[in-house]
């Protein structure tokens, strides 16, 4: 069996996505989550670019509405994530399928003054969405992908949060996230 190539876990974020069935991811690169990027192309999703996060969010909405598919998003730490929750919230009150992965800070309780650093980032996104869960390793992130395509088929669609540190989305990783699929899952 052939091991699959080693990439920053965000290029495999990326490519998971494709193997899952998305192929347009919304959103706004920047620093904070430019590894989330390196793989959109390279994994042949399109990739629909706004000027502001609320604009990101309203588009993946009406993706979903659409389409029927979950609409997806990589947004920023801090504000980005906090731009994208009015349509995460109007979203969840129609109950719409829409996927929000966002970088975070590594470390806030010990560094104070982070360029966009939040008290509580995920907490805040866990307001207006069903779950928003933290993903410090590549397994913790491709489980909750998973997680998160299985509720939309199986549950009441509603957005879902994953925010990943940013050490994290830079680490390389070989990890073969195939196995992760559900029928393989027990």
């Amino acid at each position: 069996m052939q091991r699959p190539p080693q990439r920053p876990l965000g290029a495999q974020i990326s490519h998971m996505l494709k193997d899952r069935g998305v192929d347009v991811i919304f959103g706004i690169p920047g620093v904070h989550n430019q590894e989330l990027y390196r793989g959109i192309e390279e994994a042949g999703i399109t990739h629909v670019l706004a000027r502001h996060e609320q604009g990101v969010g309203f588009m993946a909405d009406g993706y979903a509405r659409a389409t029927g598919r979950p609409g997806v998003a990589y947004v920023i730490t801090g504000p980005g994530l906090t731009n994208i929750m009015t349509p995460m919230g109007q979203a969840y009150s129609d109950s719409v399928p829409m996927l929000v992965i966002s970088s975070c800070l590594d470390e806030t309780a010990a560094t104070r003054g982070q360029l966009h650093q939040m008290r509580d980032q995920r907490g805040a996104a866990a307001t207006v969405c069903d779950w928003s869960e933290e993903a410090r390793t590549a397994e913790a992130a491709y489980a909750l992908i998973d997680r998160a395509m299985i509720e939309f088929e199986t549950q009441r669609k509603r957005p879902k949060h994953i925010q990943v540190p940013i050490r994290q989305l830079k680490a390389s990783t070989d990890e073969d996230f195939s196995r992760w699929r559900p029928e393989n899952v027990e």
